[in-house]
């Protein structure tokens, strides 16, 4: 099957479609500048005083919190970015009944600036922050134009719901994105090798009709049946 024969079927899934999922990782949000963390030029692959899967630890935020938060700062933060073809062809797809829900991987609050309604986060956002104190809410900005640790007026730290290294994550999200999948006619796979787990296995819960994947290499598991399209995802919804 040739690319304009892949993307032909791919047109006849989703007009058929009336409960597909969207799962993303890295991928998507990279298409809008937002780094990765595995490529060549990802953040593992950056020097850093400390590793960054330790700076990206719960340990690492309770013992060197003004570390943790130069970092989270300068490599985890793109206020500046935009969607991309992808989360503005999802976003519409949802108004128009085909598509149910969105389950991400990333932080980065795009599918929900491009108009998302139904997305799970598996993973938190940056655009919300929690005082460890007395529970209050902050925006982003919050942590953006603080300096150092920032603060509460109760006096605690401000954190941001981001899911950490050594933390579970969110059982309502999880419970939510596994129900998405799972009740999905069509699931859209796009932007992940499906090698971080548990949000890997997510993909187990599908038993619906379509099964697409859509990344720029072979993902790291076995998918039968699956509609596989190779390349940039951005690329590919903007002909979609």
């Amino acid at each position: 099957m040739n690319e304009s024969e892949r993307l032909e079927k791919f047109r006849e899934i989703i007009n058929s479609s009336r409960r597909a999922v969207f799962f993303g990782g890295a991928g998507v949000s990279t298409e809008s500048g937002i780094p990765d963390f595995r490529s060549q030029d990802g953040l593992y692959n950056q020097k850093c005083a400390y590793p960054p899967e330790y700076i990206l630890s719960a340990t690492f935020f309770r013992t060197h919190t003004e570390e943790f938060f130069a970092f989270y700062r300068e490599k985890m933060i793109f206020p500046q970015a935009v969607p991309n073809a992808a989360h503005v062809r999802l976003a519409e797809w949802e108004r128009q009944g085909r598509l149910a829900a969105v389950v991400t991987q990333n932080i980065d609050g795009l599918h929900q600036k491009a108009g998302s309604r139904t997305v799970f986060e598996l993973h938190g956002s940056v655009h919300r922050n929690t005082c460890l104190k007395c529970g209050k809410k902050y925006p982003l900005d919050a942590v953006m134009q603080s300096k150092g640790v920032p603060r509460c007026a109760c006096g605690g730290i401000i954190k941001p719901d981001v899911v950490l290294y050594e933390e579970p994550l969110d059982a309502a999200t999880l419970q939510g994105a596994v129900r998405a999948v799972s009740e999905a006619d069509t699931l859209i796979v796009g932007g992940t090798s499906l090698n971080v787990y548990p949000a890997a296995g997510l993909v187990d819960y599908f038993c619906g009709r379509h099964l697409v994947v859509i990344n720029r290499g072979m993902p790291g598991k076995k998918l039968p049946g699956a509609l596989f399209i190779q390349g940039s995802i951005a690329a590919f919804f903007s002909k979609v």
